[in-house]
């Protein structure tokens, strides 16, 4: 498993749709998470240290765990079947590990409230992660003799660089 932090929520300004962007701890790579609105909201009011004069149902979750006595270990992005992104929230209750079954962006909307780790099973990452390459690590690829220049054009990930740059972040919360 990787460790993995939420690097921002942004929005397609065009489509109106959501994404989360999680970024590993450790290098450059990243996973996105197309989420629908009010778990966008509920991520970026708690990333933007914003709070709600009544708890938000993330909130509401967060201190029913609490007052049951269990703490919130981690959240796991653990598959990715058809499309479809799956997660568990890690309790420890009393010393008994339990999973619970849950839409990612309702586990990490959960998670950046109670300041757990976030982590991204290998194989998910393998099918939908995105690692972005420095103009130098481009540079410095050896290409096989033969190859026409336009063959040698390194896989870059530059689309996802100008497609994220096209994102906007929910700076602002009634955006639409």
């Amino acid at each position: 498993m990787v460790e993995m932090t939420v690097e921002s929520v942004r929005i397609n300004l065009a489509t109106q749709q959501r994404v989360v962007i999680l970024k590993s701890t450790q290098q450059e790579r990243y996973l996105f998470i197309w989420i629908a609105h009010p778990e966008a909201f509920a991520i970026a009011v708690e990333l933007q240290g914003t709070t709600s004069p009544r708890p938000l149902t993330h909130d509401l979750l967060k201190n029913i765990i609490t007052e049951l006595g269990a703490k919130i270990v981690s959240i796991v992005v653990s598959d990715l079947i058809d499309e479809i992104y799956y997660a568990r929230i890690v309790l420890d209750v009393d010393g008994r590990h339990v999973e619970i079954d849950s839409r990612p962006s309702d586990a990490i909307a959960l998670a950046v409230r109670a300041k757990t780790p976030i982590y991204v099973d290998d194989s998910v990452l393998e099918k939908a992660g995105v690692t972005l390459e420095t103009t130098e690590e481009q540079s410095q690829k050896s290409w096989p003799e033969g190859k026409e220049e336009k063959e040698r054009e390194p896989d870059n990930l530059d689309a996802y660089r100008d497609f994220i740059n096209s994102l906007d972040a929910l700076d602002e919360f009634g955006k639409d």
